[in-house]
C-alpha cells in the first residue's frame, strides 16, 4: 500500500501526504490521524508484532470513532485473527485493508480498499474485520485464497459483515459492542501448525513435542480424518494429551465443517485427547489457541482448551 522508492525511507508525514494526495476523498470520509508502527514485509510478521498493534490500538481507540489498519495481504488474515482475540472488548471497528497492486500505480485496487475501510471504520461495527473488494469480512474468519485476483479475501463458512455497493449493506447478527476490558497481552507462541499429508512421519510431530511444543493444529483430512493404520498420527494426539499439549483439528478443505465422530479416523483422534474446531480458518485456530494458551495456566491445558474450542463468543466458528 506503500507509495516510495527503495532509496526513500518512509516517514510518518511523507506517508499521510502521499495516502490523502493519491486518495483525497478519504478527507471527506474522516479526520485522519496516522501512525507507523512497523515497515515490513508482512510475511516477516510475528506474534510479538501482534501485541504491539493490539496494545496500541487498546490504547488509542477510545479516542477515534473506529481504526484502519493498512497491512500487507499474505498474512493479513493471521493479524486480523489475532487481534479479534485480543481485543475481546471492542465496543468500534478496527478494520484491517490492503492491495494486490501498490497505491501509486494505475490500476491498483488500493485506493477502492481504503475508501471502503475508512467509511467502514466510521459505523457502528464493533468488531475486527478485513476490508478487501467491496466486502468487509469479520477478521477471525478471513482468509487469503488468492494470490493474483483482486478479490483475495473470503470468508468460505460465513457471510461478509458488509457489502459495499451503491450503498452499504450490513448483515445482521454482528456482535454487540462489548465493555472494556484491561488489555491482557498473554500469548504463547510455541504453538505448531501442520497440514497432514500421506507419508507423513509421526516421528517429527514426536519430535516436535519434545522439543517444546506448548500446542498443535493438525490440518487434517475432509471432515476431521486421520490416519490410523500406516504411520497412525493417534499415537502422536495420545502422547501429546499425556504431556497436557492440545491438539486442534481444523479441515483442510476450505468449506468444510469438522466433526471427529463422523468417521473412524476423527473417532481415533478424538478418543486419543484431539478437540474439533468446527468451521473455524487455520488462522483463527491457530492465533486462538496462542492467546487461549497464554492464559490458562501450566495445569490441564487440554481440558481448558476444549472448553474454550466448545464455544465462539467472537463469532469465530458456527456453533449448533
Amino acid at each position: 500500500m506503500m507509495r516510495g522508492s527503495e532509496d526513500r525511507p518512509l516517514a510518518a508525514s511523507s506517508y499521510v501526504d502521499d495516502l490523502l494526495g493519491e486518495v483525497p476523498l478519504l478527507a471527506k470520509i474522516a479526520d485522519v490521524d496516522t501512525r507507523i508502527l512497523f515497515q515490513l514485509d508482512s510475511s516477516d510478521m510475528q506474534p510479538e508484532h501482534w501485541l504491539e498493534l493490539a496494545r496500541t490500538i487498546h490504547a488509542e481507540l477510545p479516542r477515534y470513532d473506529g481504526v484502519v489498519v493498512v497491512h500487507g495481504t499474505d498474512t493479513m488474515a493471521y493479524t486480523a485473527s489475532a487481534l479479534a482475540f485480543l481485543l475481546p472488548d471492542l465496543d468500534r471497528p478496527v478494520v484491517f485493508t490492503g492491495s494486490q497492486h501498490p497505491l501509486a500505480r494505475i490500476r491498483t485496487d488500493a485506493r477502492q480498499n481504503l475508501i471502503d475501510a475508512f467509511q467502514l471504520a466510521t459505523m457502528a461495527i464493533p468488531e475486527v474485520g478485513v476490508a478487501f473488494a467491496s466486502k468487509l469480512i469479520r477478521g477471525c474468519r478471513a482468509t487469503k485464497l488468492d494470490a493474483w485476483g483482486l478479490d483475495a479475501f473470503d470468508s468460505p463458512n460465513f457471510a461478509p459483515l458488509a457489502v459495499l455497493g451503491l450503498g452499504i449493506d450490513v448483515a445482521r447478527g454482528l456482535l454487540p459492542p462489548r465493555t472494556r476490558q484491561a488489555f491482557d497481552e498473554r500469548l504463547e507462541p510455541r504453538v505448531l501448525a501442520l497440514r497432514l499429508f500421506p507419508g507423513l512421519e509421526p516421528q517429527l510431530l514426536l519430535d516436535a513435542l519434545a522439543s517444546g511444543v506448548r500446542g498443535l493444529v493438525l490440518k487434517a483430512f475432509g471432515s476431521g480424518n486421520v490416519p490410523t493404520i500406516g504411520r497412525s498420527l493417534v499415537p502422536v494426539i495420545e502422547r501429546a494429551t499425556s504431556l497436557d499439549v492440545p491438539v486442534v483439528v481444523v479441515s483442510q478443505c476450505v468449506r468444510a465443517h469438522v466433526d471427529l465422530q463422523r468417521y473412524s479416523g476423527g473417532a481415533a483422534a478424538l478418543a486419543a485427547g484431539a478437540i474439533g474446531a468446527g468451521d473455524m480458518t487455520t488462522e483463527a485456530a491457530l492465533t486462538k489457541l496462542m492467546v487461549a494458551l497464554g492464559r490458562v495456566g501450566e495445569h490441564e491445558r487440554v481440558a481448558a482448551i476444549r472448553a474454550l474450542f466448545a464455544s465462539a463468543p467472537l463469532g469465530e466458528m458456527s456453533c449448533d
